[in-house]
């Protein structure tokens, strides 16, 4: 008994212990953010943009405040982005913007949001000045459009064109004795390629090649447009990898000048106004929203902004992805809110679940019998992220938009043979019919049961076609003509009646004021914030989990990981996601 006592009560020690510590821990986060300093803006400011940042779609607050690193603002999502550009256009207080282009963390039609916003801004006769020691491809798509683009003495401009990469699992599958047990529909749905082909099949070339010239033909036009080059002898300069120093770009015309960042920022200070480069007064994004009030809006009219960015999940899903329930509950509260008129939904996502998919596509027709949807593409909105949105009015993606992707595959991995000669562990079990354990990774499915899987994908293929005709306005033959899984760029789609308009963001907002004869209103944002708590204990914890396997593992193994994470989590269900992760270079 004096045992129990001793254990009992050193238990509700650690527990009192615990609280304590989180209570004086919740006190000094909410007391760091009370005390915050109201952040003001001074004349002659400079915005400082780092290309190399993700931008997600919509904010992420930093609710742990001055606790929480470099970004104790949070960070502003793509659009509040965009605004804020369009807001400094006319600020009086800002001189121009200074671009850090080092790297780029982020998608081609993203970085497209960005370069548009920045053209208009330059048109104010304001300065854009980009650096970076080193240069690379996708960062010198927005780099471009700057009045000048200067690099490191000893670095250069990374121009050597655009590659693409899978990567094919076949062989080690086979040597695991691992079946993968494939079902698709959909001759250019190469999202099963690197499980059941060691190579690329001649489709998934074909589309491939297609989607990636068209991707690198915008990109030089863009480049050869804003430098006033042409546009042949940049293909040419990449072709014969012809750019290897600092020097080679000056002399091509990609960049205006050598310099290192302390001769950058006597270029800023000297348009600026500044008495010394310590004078400079630097503004991040973050701190800019924090400054201004470029949200504007009037009235009591609403449009509401669903973000939804991520793979498409079943349930809730988490702070990373679509889960269908909730973003269907989100569509239902705005499309029930007297006060919203209409419904822009952003979506960036290479598909998912078929399910979900479908769920989501129910309620955006609901919602369109009722007031304006308009849809507006991210860097990625295919397959399962395609079907949701093509029952919307209207749908807007960027030229180097990924879209389309329109076909369904399902993996069962059989892993008896793994299982029984390389672990010599076994399976064995009773049932009452000849399927009640099926499907299970421990046996091979029967002839009778493969027949019954691919059926249903071909079902529900034949499903998202239907969708797609009634949403698009399309005979379901020519929707099956430009399906077939194949994945197309938004310039290619708008062409093909995948898209309406090519246009961001912006676009896509005053498209549905008009549609719901809105002249003034405010913006009215799904998800909603959470709140500290919530933070803390969950979508906290799993973001700080998530960026330490990132860290250690590097971008592109990362990237696997969480789509082999994606593939367990749903084996023997339907998916609509566009090919296999695409490695561009």
């Amino acid at each position: 008994m004096a045992q129990f006592f001793k254990y009992f009560f050193a238990a509700l020690l650690a527990i009192v212990v615990f609280f304590v510590l989180l209570v004086f821990l919740l006190f000094g986060i909410a007391g760091a953010i009370a005390s915050k300093e109201q952040v003001v803006l001074e004349d002659h400011s400079v915005l400082y943009l780092d290309l190399g940042k993700g931008i997600n779609e919509q904010a992420k607050e930093n609710m742990l405040g001055p606790f929480g690193g470099e970004d104790e603002l949070g960070t502003p999502g793509l659009y509040d982005l965009i605004r804020m550009i369009h807001f400094a256009k006319s600020d009086d207080l800002v001189d121009g913007i200074y671009l850090k282009c080092g790297s780029n963390a982020n998608g081609f039609a993203t970085n497209e949001e960005i370069r548009n916003a920045l053209q208009d801004f330059k048109s104010s006769g304001k300065f854009i000045l980009a650096y970076g020691e080193v240069i690379p491809q996708r960062a010198y798509q927005v780099a471009s459009i700057a009045n000048k683009v200067y690099v490191h003495p000893k670095g250069g401009i990374d121009w050597k064109g655009f590659g693409l990469q899978y990567i094919f699992f076949k062989n080690a599958l086979d040597r695991l004795e691992i079946q993968p047990q494939i079902f698709y529909a959909g001759k250019f749905k190469s999202a099963t390629e690197p499980f059941r082909e060691d190579q690329m099949t001649p489709a998934n070339k074909l589309q491939s090649k297609v989607l990636l010239e068209d991707l690198y033909q915008h990109f030089i036009f863009s480049v050869a447009t804003a430098r006033k080059l042409d546009s042949a002898q940049l293909r040419v300069l990449a072709d014969r990898h012809a750019i290897h120093t600092a020097a080679d770009a000056q002399n091509a015309g990609l960049v205006d000048g050598l310099k290192y960042e302390d001769e950058i920022k006597e270029e800023i200070r000297r348009n600026s106004g500044g008495a010394s480069i310590e004078d400079i007064n630097f503004v991040s994004m973050a701190k800019y929203a924090e400054a201004v009030n470029f949200k504007g809006g009037k009235g009591t009219d609403r449009i509401a902004i669903i973000y939804a960015e991520g793979d498409i999940v079943d349930g809730a899903g988490d702070d990373n992805q679509i889960g269908g329930d909730r973003f269907r509950k989100y569509i239902r509260k705005a499309r029930l809110d007297g006060k919203v008129k209409a419904i822009v939904i952003r979506i960036n996502s290479g598909g998912g679940s078929a399910m979900a998919s479908e769920n989501m596509w129910r309620e955006i027709g609901l919602a369109k019998k009722d007031k304006p949807v308009v849809v507006s593409y991210g860097d990625v909105a295919a397959s399962g992220g395609y079907y949701m949105a093509c029952n919307a009015d209207s749908i807007f993606a960027l030229p180097n938009t990924i879209t389309g992707s329109i076909g369904v595959f399902s993996i069962i991995p059989n892993l008896q043979g793994f299982f029984k000669d390389k672990l010599g562990i076994t399976f064995d079990g009773v049932e009452t019919s000849p399927s009640a354990n099926s499907p299970s990774i421990a046996e091979p499915l029967t002839e009778i049961e493969k027949k019954y899987f691919q059926s249903g994908v071909d079902s529900i293929y034949h499903t998202f076609l239907t969708r797609v005709a009634e949403g698009r306005k399309m005979p379901v033959d020519l929707v099956d003509s430009v399906g077939q899984g194949r994945v197309w760029t938004g310039g290619r789609a708008i062409k093909i009646g995948l898209v309406d308009r090519i246009g961001g963001m912006a676009d896509a907002m005053a498209a549905a004021a008009k549609l719901a004869k809105l002249k003034d209103y405010r913006i009215r944002e799904y998800p909603e914030q959470v709140n500290l708590l919530e933070r803390l204990t969950g979508a906290y914890k799993q973001s700080v989990g998530t960026t330490s396997i990132r860290k250690e593992m590097g971008e592109e193994i990362f990237q696997l990981y969480t789509d082999w994470q994606q593939i367990r989590s749903t084996i023997g269900q339907a998916q609509m996601k566009m090919p296999y992760r695409m490695i561009f270079k």
